[in-house]
C-alpha cells in the first residue's frame, strides 16, 4: 500500500481531532521579549537551505519572516508561531517543511520556550541530532512532531515526562531513532493521554506491550516498519476510539484478527507484510466505518467471508499475497464505494465473479497471477461497466482469445497490463483511441499481425511493451512520433525491416 497514498500526516490527524484552532482571534498582546530573543537565537543556530519542492510542494522557509527590526518585532505575527491571546506567550511553533538544516543540542534556546503546547519540526534536517534531555523543559506540550527530520539515537527517558502529550510523531527518521531503553512499554505507561502515536521506522525491535491496550483515548496508532516481533496483543484492536491502526512491514510480527464488535470505529486497518495469519472472521462486517483494509503479503488463509459485503464504506481493499482458498465471493460486488481492489498471488479458485462489474466507482483493479480458472476474453464483458477505471492489471490471469474492443470504452485509462496471458489475434485498432494511456503492457502473449500505424494517437504513452508475441511486418515510423515515450520493448517477435536509429534517438526521451 506502500505506503499506500492514504497516509495521514500528524497535521491531518490533529485536524480530525479538532485539538487546536488554526486562526488567531482579533487583537492580542505583543510577544514576550525573552521568547522573541529565544526564537531568534534558535533561528541563528540553523541554516536555511534550498527547499526541495519535489518532496514537499508546500516547503517554505518560514523563519525568513523572523526579524529584529522594529516594524516586525512582534514574534506573535511571525510565520509558524501562535501566541496565547491573553499573555502573549508563544504556545505554538510549527516549522514544518521550513528548509532548516543544523543540529539541536542541549543548549538550544528552543528549550527556553517553556509555554509551548505544540511543537512541530517535521520535514527538516537536523543533522542526526539526538533528542536532548532538555525536551522535558517543555512540560506543557500536548503535541510533538519530529517526523522525517533526521534525528537519531535513543529516545530519551525525559521525553516520557511530557505527561500532557496527546500527539507524538517521531516517524520516518530512517531507523536512526531507537525506542529500546526506555521501551515502548515504558512510553505506554507514562504517556497515558495519547490520542496519536506515530513511530513509523523507529527501531523498537521488541514485542508489542499489552500496556498499549490501556491507552483508552488512542485514535491513531502507527508502528510501521519498527522491527516488531512476537504476537500482537489482540485487545489493542478493541480500543474504543481507535480509528487508524498501521502495523505494516514488521516481517516477524504475528497475530490474529479478533472477533470485532459492532462498536468498533476502525476506519483504516493496515497489516500488510506482517505474519498475521488465520481466517478473516465473519465479524469483519461489524467494521461499519472501515475505509481501507490492507493485508497484502501476510499469511491469512481460508475463505474470504461473504460478510465483507456489509463493509459499505470500504474504498480500498488489498488482498494480495495471502493463502486464501475457495471462490472469490460474488458479494464483493456489493461494495459500491470501492475504488481500489488488488488481488495478486492468491489461491482463489473458480472464475472471477461478474458481480465485480457493479463496482462502478473502481479507479484501480488488479487481478494478477492467481489460480482463477482459465477465462475467455468474452467472459470479461463486465469490465466496460467500470467507467471510472484508470488502472487495469489482468496480467497472468489465464485469459484466452482475442483482445476485444471492450476496453476501448474506458477512455479514462492511463495504465493497462494484459501481459502473460494467452491472448491471440491482432492488436485492436480501437485501443488507439485511448489517448490518456501512459502505460501499455501486452508482452508474453500470442498476438499476431502488424503494429498499428495509428499508435501515433497514443501521444501520452510513456511505456510500450509488446515483446514475446508473434507480431510481424516492419516497425511503423509513427511509433517514433510518441514524444513522451521512455521505454519501448519489441523484442522476440517476427518483425522485419530496418529501424531508423536517427529518428529513434531524436524523438524518444
Amino acid at each position: 500500500m506502500g505506503l499506500f497514498s492514504f497516509s495521514f500526516t500528524l497535521m491531518h490527524i490533529l485536524l480530525l481531532l479538532s485539538v487546536f484552532q488554526h486562526t488567531l482571534a482579533g487583537s492580542q498582546p505583543l510577544c514576550q521579549d525573552e521568547e522573541r530573543s529565544a526564537l531568534l537565537q534558535f533561528r541563528q543556530s540553523l541554516t536555511v537551505v534550498q527547499c526541495s519542492f519535489d518532496d514537499y510542494p508546500s516547503a517554505y522557509p518560514q523563519v525568513a519572516s523572523w526579524s529584529q527590526e522594529e516594524e516586525n518585532s512582534d514574534c506573535c505575527l511571525w510565520d509558524g508561531i501562535k501566541c496565547n491571546e491573553d499573555t502573549g506567550h508563544v504556545i505554538r511553533l510549527d516549522l514544518t517543511s521550513s528548509c532548516l538544516h543544523g543540529s539541536i543540542n542541549s543548549s538550544s534556546s528552543l528549550f527556553q520556550l517553556v509555554h509551548l503546547e505544540w511543537l512541530v519540526l517535521s520535514n527538516n534536517h537536523f543533522n542526526f541530532s539526538e533528542i536532548p534531555s532538555e525536551i522535558k523543559n517543555l512540560s506543557r506540550l500536548t503535541a510533538l512532531s519530529l517526523s522525517n527530520s533526521s534525528f537519531s539515537g535513543q529516545i530519551p527517558a525525559e521525553l516520557l515526562e511530557l505527561s500532557k502529550l496527546e500527539s507524538l510523531d517521531l516517524s520516518f527518521n530512517n531507523f536512526h531513532l531507537k525506542l529500546q531503553n526506555p521501551s515502548l512499554g515504558n512510553l505506554a505507561d507514562k504517556l497515558a493521554n495519547l490520542k496519536v502515536l506515530h513511530l513509523g521506522q523507529v527501531n523498537i525491535a521488541s514485542t508489542v506491550p499489552h500496556a498499549l491496550a490501556n491507552l483508552s483515548s488512542l485514535f491513531f496508532l502507527s508502528l510501521t516498519d519498527c522491527l516488531l516481533q512476537g504476537e500482537f496483543p489482540a485487545e489493542i484492536f478493541q480500543l474504543p476510539k481507535l480509528a487508524f491502526l498501521t502495523l505494516t512491514y514488521n516481517h516477524y510480527l504475528t497475530g490474529y484478527l479478533p472477533e470485532f464488535q459492532n462498536s468498533s470505529v476502525l476506519v483504516d486497518l493496515r497489516l500488510s507484510h506482517t505474519r498475521f495469519l488465520g481466517k478473516i472472521p465473519d465479524s469483519i462486517e461489524n467494521l461499519e466505518s472501515l475505509d481501507s483494509l490492507g493485508i497484502r503479503g501476510s499469511s491469512f488463509s481460508g475463505k474470504l467471508p461473504p460478510s465483507v459485503r456489509n463493509l459499505t464504506k470500504l474504498n480500498h481493499l488489498y488482498l494480495s499475497g495471502n493463502d486464501f482458498s475457495g471462490e472469490l465471493p460474488a458479494s464483493l460486488g456489493k461494495l459500491s464505494s470501492l475504488k481500489t481492489l488488488e488481488i495478486i498471488l492468491c489461491n482463489f479458485s473458480g472464475k472471477v465473479p461478474d458481480s465485480l462489474g457493479n463496482l462502478t466507482q473502481l479507479d484501480s483493479l488488479t487481478i494478477s497471477e492467481t489460480n482463477f480458472s482459465e477465462q475467455n476474453s468474452y467472459s470479461l464483458s463486465w469490465i466496460p461497466k467500470l467507467n471510472q477505471l484508470t488502472y487495469l492489471d489482468l496480467s497472468g490471469s489465464k485469459i484466452t482469445g482475442e483482445i476485444l474492443c471492450l476496453l476501448s470504452n474506458l477512455t479514462e485509462h492511463t495504465q493497462i497490463n494484459l501481459a502473460h496471458n494467452q491472448l491471440t489475434g491482432p492488436i485492436p485498432f480501437c485501443f488507439m483511441n485511448l489517448n490518456k494511456l501512459s502505460t501499455l503492457y501486452l508482452h508474453n502473449n500470442q498476438l499476431t499481425g502488424h503494429i498499428p500505424v495509428e499508435v501515433r494517437k497514443l501521444n501520452q504513452l510513456q511505456i510500450l511493451r509488446l515483446a514475446e508475441n508473434q507480431l510481424e511486418g516492419s516497425v511503423p515510423n509513427s511509433i517514433f512520433e510518441l514524444r513522451n515515450l521512455q521505454a519501448l520493448d519489441l523484442s522476440y517477435n517476427n518483425l522485419s525491416g530496418t529501424v531508423d536509429l536517427t529518428m529513434l534517438l531524436l524523438n524518444i526521451n
